[in-house]
């Protein structure tokens, strides 16, 4: 089984480094967003075991906290309709964080998210759209870098602009 990690920038190579010691897979960078998720792994086998691992925000973890995604959902709160849950998997075996995950929700946006009354879950840009893509064996991780702070996360990640 072909395994890898996922990251949206080259700025999160060191997270892996610092939360997931020892783990030597492959890396695909896919750049920022659904439509560059979505480009960067069309062709990887469904079956292929991914760790994603990434940037997020959250209006109450503090920052420095490493969430283990449970479930991903879209970020609208604004309306309501019908979408599948989508469910991730607990870290492979063998494969250890240097500390102890919370476990949450994470939403993923299109944009930045400034402001939520969501509490105890983690916001990114790019995880449901590659659980949307249907593979078997995902994990997701995200270190979280500010408190629905856009000047914070610049400062923390150096990310994207």
């Amino acid at each position: 089984m072909e395994r890898y990690i996922v990251i949206a920038e080259e700025g999160e190579r060191s997270l892996i480094e610092q939360h997931l010691k020892g783990c030597d897979w492959p890396v695909i960078v896919t750049g920022v967003g659904a439509l560059n998720v979505i480009r960067a792994l069309q062709d990887v086998p469904r079956n292929a075991e991914l760790i994603n691992i990434g940037y997020a925000g959250s209006s109450n973890f503090a920052i420095g906290t490493l969430v283990e995604v449970t479930e991903v959902r879209l970020n609208h709160p604004n309306v309501t309709y019908p979408e599948p849950t989508l469910r991730l998997q607990a870290l492979p075996a063998g494969i250890k964080t240097d500390v102890e995950p919370v476990k949450a929700v994470c939403y993923s946006n299109t944009d930045f998210v400034l402001a939520s009354d969501y509490k105890d879950c983690a916001f990114d840009m790019e995880l449901a759209y590659i659980a949307a893509l249907g593979f078997r064996h995902l994990t997701g991780l995200k270190h979280v870098s500010d408190n629905l702070s856009l000047h914070a996360y610049h400062e923390h990640s150096r990310g994207v602009e």
